[in-house]
């Protein structure tokens, strides 16, 4: 489980990291100007559509009965299996691409909406062809995933984020002189990404025996079960980004900046999600799918249990430096040309209020990986409808007031409410989950985690006091080394009592050098 999550997690760092790279290029470029609300709001929109239709309702779905089709059935019929439910992803995106396109430009040509709502659309009706784009990638990548890839499929994200690097730096500039001009090239260059990250996978793909045939999907039997499980389990997988579309919809009309500075933090949050929460949920589904197909849940709670504990000690770390280092992480990230000091205490203030859900937003989306290798998809739909509502409700009472920061804790707050009713529901289902094991270690690593906490801080608080951040280097200092006091402080209190992380980390470390 670590070999192959850390390989994925090697690859979705310097996806990230990239990542990063271009979200500096962006807001730089940008700001938090209305310019840059419109375009983030336009651009969630077919990145929720890949949640739904791609890397999550679909392809949780699939994979275990992709699996289960490689175990009893062969190579041949899994691969037709395959083709029959890319034909129908083909058919069915394209057909909503193409509704999409033809409803936006209907609404521009019959409807004056204000200049912001204007552009938003725009940028929208050039974006949205990457939703086809995309799901492939996501199905390809889940495929190769289902084949003990975990790597290169990751590394398909990198390829996305050199492109729209490339956009800002050569295109933006042709695209006319104001920013409301140049921020089409940033469109376009989302869907050139888009082609880049589907095309990347392809190669390894084909050395595993994929070759692509249309399969007329129509009546197939593999896709009317993949639909039949997709259809409640899109809520499910999809629940976080449903909620930042809806709630940043709201903050949309409630001034200037607020989406935009929201964006920012929701980027530096997806940095340890995406890293190591989402790639331990992605090598879990075909794991776990393989275990309840063959009736072997003592397994299956042990392999559950064991990534839930090591969730929890990356994340809880994560989470308290994410916290205490906001404003500094912000302030040498993104600082510079039209992303102002306002623009990072605004940002910061969001990610302090996302920082402390981390560890929620991370299990919820193993815990649905869990029903779904168990081929249940209706309980975390309406787990998610509920936490859904109820983050609506908190953001509708918290945005007009507290704006970003609203939106920071009404995510959080519906987060903690969706992974305890999941839990709750998955020891239902499977009887006993048997984590009685984990309480010890998790009062340990909460405890450690506040600690390091509290020691970047101090030293975060003693480094603004008397050196300041006027130079590069000063604010490289200022995240950096609180953030190595802190990782001392928690890794010295997990090993001294013995929670055994650092053990295991080691015991592997050892073997692969000795390799």
């Amino acid at each position: 489980m670590l070999k192959s999550s850390a390989a994925m997690s090697g690859a979705t760092l310097i996806s990230r990291m990239l990542g990063l790279v271009r979200d500096i290029f962006y807001t730089s470029f940008m700001g938090t100007t209305w310019v840059a609300d419109a375009f983030n709001l336009a651009f969630m929109v077919p990145n929720l559509f890949r949640r739904l239709l791609g890397e999550g309702a679909l392809t949780a779905a699939f994979i275990p009965i992709f699996k289960e089709k490689e175990k009893l059935s062969g190579d041949q019929e899994m691969w037709r299996a395959a083709n029959a439910v890319i034909s129908g992803l083909l058919a069915a995106c394209s057909i909503l691409v193409a509704l999409a396109v033809v409803g936006i430009s209907l609404a521009l040509l019959f409807v004056e909406p204000g200049d912001k709502t204007k552009l938003m659309l725009e940028l929208l009706r050039i974006m949205f062809p990457y939703v086809l784009l995309v799901c492939l990638a996501a199905f390809f990548m889940g495929m190769l995933n289902a084949r003990g890839h975990f790597f290169v499929p990751a590394m398909g994200a990198t390829m996305l984020n050199v492109v729209m690097i490339a956009s800002v730096l050569w295109l933006a500039p042709r695209m006319g002189h104001r920013l409301d001009q140049r921020i089409f090239g940033l469109a376009i260059g989302v869907v050139i990404a888009g082609i880049a990250q589907a095309t990347f996978q392809l190669p390894l793909l084909r050395q595993e025996g994929f070759r692509f045939r249309w399969v007329s999907p129509w009546r197939d039997e593999t896709v009317r079960r993949v639909v039949t499980k997709m259809i409640p389990g899109a809520v499910g997988v999809a629940a976080f980004q449903i909620n930042v579309l809806i709630t940043q919809s709201i903050a949309f009309w409630v001034g200037a900046g607020v989406v935009s500075s929201f964006t920012v933090a929701v980027r530096l949050m997806e940095l340890p999600q995406g890293g190591f929460g989402i790639s331990l949920a992605t090598y879990l589904l075909p794991t776990l799918s393989g275990l309840a197909a063959e009736k072997n849940f003592p397994e299956f709670r042990s392999t559950l249990k064991h990534g839930l504990s090591w969730l929890l000690f990356v994340n809880l770390l994560a989470a308290a430096l994410l916290f205490t280092l906001a404003e500094p992480m912000i302030r040498l990230l993104f600082e510079r040309g039209l992303f102002d000091v306002s623009s990072t205490y605004n940002s910061s203030l969001a990610l302090k209020c996302l920082a402390p859900g981390l560890v929620a937003f991370s299990i919820v989306n193993i815990l649905a990986r869990a029903f779904y290798a168990l081929g249940d998809t209706a309980t975390p739909m309406r787990i998610s409808i509920f936490a859904l509502s109820v983050n609506v409700l908190f953001a509708a009472v918290l945005v007009w007031r507290f704006k970003q920061a609203g939106l920071g804790a009404a995510n959080t707050l519906s987060a903690i409410i969706n992974m305890t009713l999941l839990f709750y529901a998955l020891r239902k289902k499977l009887k006993s989950l048997e984590l009685g094991t984990l309480q010890r270690p998790l009062l340990v690593l909460s405890g450690a985690a506040a600690a390091a906490g509290v020691a970047a801080w101090a030293i975060a608080r003693y480094w603004i006091t008397h050196l300041g951040h006027d130079r590069f280097a000063l604010k490289l200092g200022e995240v950096f080394v609180p953030i190595a006091a802190a990782s001392a402080v928690y890794l010295a209190i997990s090993t001294a009592f013995k929670t055994g992380h650092v053990t295991e980390l080691a015991g592997m470390f050892r073997t692969r050098l000795r390799k």
